[in-house]
């Protein structure tokens, strides 16, 4: 059943109220929803997914509608991440026994970590539509050009990446032993430098207006400010290139495992949506920016992926348009601990444990992204029954982490 409980439900002064649909929450991110609470842009109230977490600055697994305005560091750095799936004309009694050579054979495929592709070439056709774009963006802003090695090259050469820490590529059964690929990505370096570049300037800006803020990292662009569509424009780029980087990955993936595998086909419509990303939406009578910063959408009737950890079941749901919930849920199980705090809790025997059944690299490297590293996925659908329903129930046989 859904869990919802609210801060700052009598506020006063235009601070606004804060509705979270879990009671799993640690004091940072709580404190950090009441900084943003305080933002004099934000409309009629903010709202918390049950996988909420501390981030920087915002709140991971927010959906925050601001007025004429836009918050950069909830956007965050990896702009436009999020999710692909699609469902194969495969049983699970059609994979081999050993899922190794599936593995591996879509590591050679798809660069991991900080690994490109070796030729400009290799994802041309894809970044066509995107030049004029990012050549309007070098212009404007020169200084992107310092912040990326070989920046005419590097954003081609990683389309149809990976990239590290919790990005993975997944072979899954669901519930019907119906084969899937899942994906996690985002707009990789080029995207980084684009969400650290405005983080820069809207600090810079908000300075020199002498606004107060509870926190450095909530500076925002209203507009009218000098880089507010210099920023639209860059973030609907990078958004952009995230969502053609999940499809090209996907593509690669597919070609990869086809000489392993019967002879099949894509089933379903692919699922390709974002959880770190901004976008100009109605709500509550006004049109504003939402921000979902570890967030998918679900408005009514519309597809949505929500991934456990690496050895938990993941989702595939239907929105319900939930208005409280800004038509948003969760976009993941969310961790429960950082990074280095896994790694001093946990061995590698752990990993072992966790991930049994699942073919996975399983060294010292991706102990941060161990299960009990992250809530109860279980539990995290459970507080969002009122905002998406379950079409299918995902349990992962292959993981490639980045």
């Amino acid at each position: 059943m859904t869990v919802k409980i609210e801060l700052n439900k009598n506020a006063k002064n235009g601070v606004k109220p804060v509705k979270i649909y879990t009671r799993d929450i640690d004091n940072l991110a709580l404190t950090q929803l009441k900084n943003i609470a305080q933002l004099p842009i934000v409309h009629s109230h903010i709202a918390a997914m049950p996988d909420v977490h501390a981030g920087i600055g915002a709140t991971v697994g927010s959906v925050i509608p601001t007025k004429s305005a836009i918050i950069p560091a909830a956007v965050g750095v990896d702009i436009g991440c999020g999710m692909n799936a699609v469902c194969l004309s495969l049983k699970s009694s059609q994979l081999p026994d050993n899922l190794k050579n599936i593995r591996e054979a879509i590591e050679r495929a798809v660069p991991v970590g900080s690994s490109a592709h070796k030729l400009v070439s290799a994802r041309t056709k894809a970044c066509q539509t995107l030049a004029p774009g990012v050549d309007r963006l070098f212009e404007k802003h020169p200084v992107l050009l310092k912040m990326l090695r070989q920046p005419q090259q590097a954003w081609v050469k990683q389309m149809g990446t990976l990239g590290s820490g919790n990005h993975f590529i997944e072979l899954c059964i669901d519930q019907s032993d119906q084969v899937w690929i899942m994906l996690h990505s985002g707009s990789r370096g080029i995207g980084n430098a684009i969400g650290r570049h405005f983080i820069q300037l809207a600090r810079k800006d908000i300075s020199r207006h002498q606004h107060h803020l509870p926190d450095k990292d909530l500076a925002y662009f209203t507009e009218g400010a000098d880089y507010f569509d210099d920023y639209i424009e860059a973030v609907n780029w990078a958004q952009e290139y995230a969502r053609i980087n999940r499809e090209q990955m996907m593509g690669l993936v597919i070609r990869a495992i086809q000489p392993l595998l019967p002879k099949f086909s894509v089933t379903n419509t692919a699922i390709n949506c974002h959880h770190n990303y901004v976008q100009k939406e109605s709500h509550f009578g006004e049109n504003v920016f939402v921000t979902r910063k570890g967030a998918i959408s679900a408005r009514e009737g519309e597809l949505g992926i929500i991934p456990g950890s690496m050895g938990a079941r993941s989702y595939i749901v239907r929105g319900k348009g939930n208005a409280d919930a800004f038509c948003s849920c969760s976009h993941g199980a969310g961790r429960r601990m950082s990074r280095s705090a896994a790694r001093k809790v946990f061995k590698r025997a752990d990993l072992l444990e966790q991930t049994k059944g699942v073919e996975c690299r399983k060294d010292s490297k991706v102990i941060d992204e161990i299960p009990g590293a992250y809530k109860d996925i279980d539990e995290v659908m459970a507080n969002q029954s009122d905002l998406v329903e379950v079409v299918h129930t995902l349990k992962q046989v292959v993981c490639v982490k980045g």
